[in-house]
């Protein structure tokens, strides 16, 4: 091997041991972020949900389902948060969840649907108007390096997009169950007003 490949080798492992220190660092910031996030909503009583976490935290939903810590505490803030809600749905009604509140939590998530799309598209713009002056200022490995960046960016939105339609999908879902048993309780209790001897 020559010496300027062996140069170029080491230069190129330098440069990788940086890089994946400083996505270590940052991982690391976006982790204890987030877990102070899950403290703070529990201490205020807000709900606890991954996409809420990650959007006050300003990180990825795909990396609050992804790194086990946060992923981990999110659980378990959203159980401990439903076995209270079991209690005092015993001593009231008032914590039930209303019909009002589901169509808020739709519409909220069709507006984190939309915000994707369009971080999305921005992103898709950003690569499409940088890449060709990249492409001249760069050696073969960092352009390599680039490539594969921006492929993890497009993976994460990906699951990020992925994971808002299923959160929409089931909050469609609970919607239509809350309409049925309005329904239900409606005709419920027509049946019981007809039932009731008149004077």
């Amino acid at each position: 091997m020559s010496r300027t490949a062996s140069s170029d080798n080491a230069s190129r492992d330098v440069r990788v041991r940086r890089l994946s220190a400083a996505r270590a660092r940052d991982s690391e910031a976006k982790t204890a972020r987030s877990l102070g996030v899950v403290r703070d909503l529990l201490g205020s009583e807000h709900r606890v949900t991954f996409a809420g976490v990650a959007r006050e935290a300003q990180v990825s939903t795909w990396f609050v389902y992804n790194q086990p810590q946060v992923r981990n505490a999110v659980q378990a803030a959203m159980d401990e948060q439903r076995g209270l809600g079991r209690q005092a749905s015993l001593r009231s009604s008032s914590h039930r969840v209303t019909q009002s509140g589901l169509h808020t939590e739709l519409a909220l998530a069709r507006e984190e649907i939309k915000d994707l799309k369009k971080e999305r598209d921005r992103l898709r713009e950003r690569v499409r108007l940088s890449l060709g002056a990249e492409l001249d200022n760069v050696n073969r490995s960092q352009l390599i390096e680039r490539v594969e960046q921006l492929e993890r960016e497009k993976t994460d939105l990906k699951h990020e997009l992925s994971a808002a339609r299923e959160q929409l999908t089931a909050l469609e879902r609970r919607l239509q169950e809350s309409e049925d048993d309005l329904i239900a309780a409606r005709a419920g209790l027509r049946r019981a007003m007809r039932a009731v001897p008149s004077k």
